[in-house]
């Protein structure tokens, strides 16, 4: 498979298992008796098969009948779940849900829910019992990778944080008492100067402490750091070997930016473009400027559910753009022969349809917008691109246009 194959496939397991987690973390039960299972895959079925029964004949102990039927109910799902694998479970294991979930009114539903293979592998086995899924092990898996410390810095102030995959957060900054080039009358040229350096090199050493609290307890977790700021004054900072000895090894790059303040990081990213062109945030620039700029200049962007679907159809999008943030369900009407289409909230009803011509519409099916729109992009051999909205464009893609664009082939007037 192709390293754009693979990442195609990778982003849409990512989402499936974000849509399965979101979902589970929606339920919730009555007392200590929805059951999660991570198993590793070096794990014998059989050995977990056992923890399973020896969980069953102990929660014969709880009092209170509900809980204790509801906890063996969903034990004995798991076993029947587990049933289906062999001696080891599949590549990066699995992890099972079982359990009784609040349905309203005093009723509950018995739900069980198998996820194979996660993102990462599993690291240990785990066995969980309580009100809730536990769900925090798989959502680290789907966390944004890539982990960069960012500095800027002037002689005025100075910012230092994170680019965590897709995410910059500001963390810590600090202001200088580094007086002006002017010195005050009654001081010699020289004495001003001295002073001038010492508050200086007292500020440069306030900063690596900043970035040393910050960066040495995850120096093992770095993929670099970044400096940016006016020359000479990031020069100097590095030359000067103020950050801690394991953090300049880290050093992947120094960039002129003109602000240094919280936003100068994000400057600081931007004038990192080819360092970081690997990491997650610059392909999804590069995707929402490509799109932007065929969508100024010519006539090979489309956005939209309904333009784009067809433009799918046809076969001319190069590349669909998703926004990760999007939860809509689409719902398809048949009108006399004919698909008509909206989409709706996920969490709204499905709404009544008056059809082009007048017809009575009649409801074919609702699903999941996503899938929808990616099922005829495998068709048709179109690949699909998770955007993020930890960005400007990006957040652009979910607000401006409805969290569904494409890049075009060619034109189709569409």
């Amino acid at each position: 498979m192709s390293t754009d194959a693979q990442e195609a496939d990778d982003d849409r397991r990512k989402y499936e298992f974000r849509k399965v987690i979101e979902d589970l973390k929606e339920y919730e039960g009555s007392g200590t008796q929805l059951v999660t299972i991570y198993i590793p895959p070096d794990k014998q079925i059989s050995s977990v098969v056992a923890h399973v029964t020896q969980e069953h004949s102990e929660a014969s102990n709880i009092k209170s009948k509900q809980t204790r039927t509801n906890v063996q109910d969903a034990l004995t799902s798991i076993k029947d779940r587990l049933r289906y694998y062999d001696t080891y479970p599949p590549d990066n294991g699995i992890v099972i849900f079982s359990g009784a979930v609040d349905a309203g009114g005093g009723q509950t539903d018995m739900v069980t829910k198998v996820l194979e293979s996660p993102p990462d592998p599993i690291q240990s086995f785990r066995y969980h019992c309580d009100s809730d899924f536990l769900t925090e092990p798989l959502e680290e898996m789907l966390s944004d990778k890539g982990l960069f410390g960012l500095i800027v810095l002037d002689r005025r102030e100075a910012n230092v944080g994170w680019l965590k995959g897709k995410r910059v957060e500001p963390v810590k900054s600090a202001s200088s008492l580094v007086p002006g080039k002017q010195r005050k009358g009654g001081q010699s040229a020289q004495r001003f100067a001295r002073l001038r350096l010492e508050a200086i090199d007292n500020f440069y050493q306030e900063i690596a402490g900043m970035a040393d609290d910050l960066f040495v307890p995850k120096r093992h977790e770095l993929d670099g750091i970044l400096v940016g700021g006016p020359s000479p004054t990031k020069d100097e900072f590095l030359d000067g070997d103020y950050l801690h000895h394991e953090l300049r090894d880290k050093v992947v790059g120094k960039f002129d930016v003109s602000y240094t303040d919280e936003s100068g990081l994000y400057d600081l990213v931007d004038a990192a473009q080819d360092v970081l062109a690997d990491q997650e945030i610059m392909k999804d620039k590069v995707e929402m400027e490509e799109f932007f700029e065929n969508l100024n200049t010519g006539d090979l962007a489309t956005y939209g559910f309904e333009q784009t679907r067809r433009n799918l159809v046809m076969g001319s999008v190069d590349r669909l753009l998703i926004s990760e943030d999007l939860r809509k369900d689409v719902v398809v009407y048949d009108c006399n022969g004919q698909e008509e289409f909206e989409v709706i909230d996920r969490r709204h009803s499905t709404p009544d349809h008056d059809c082009s011509d007048g017809s009575d519409a009649e409801v074919q099916e609702r699903e999941d917008v996503i899938e929808h729109l990616m099922a005829i992009a495998e068709q048709r051999g179109t690949e699909t691109k998770f955007i993020s909205t930890d960005f400007e464009k990006g957040e652009q893609l979910h607000d401006a246009f409805g969290g569904i664009a494409g890049i075009l082939r060619y034109s189709t007037g569409i």
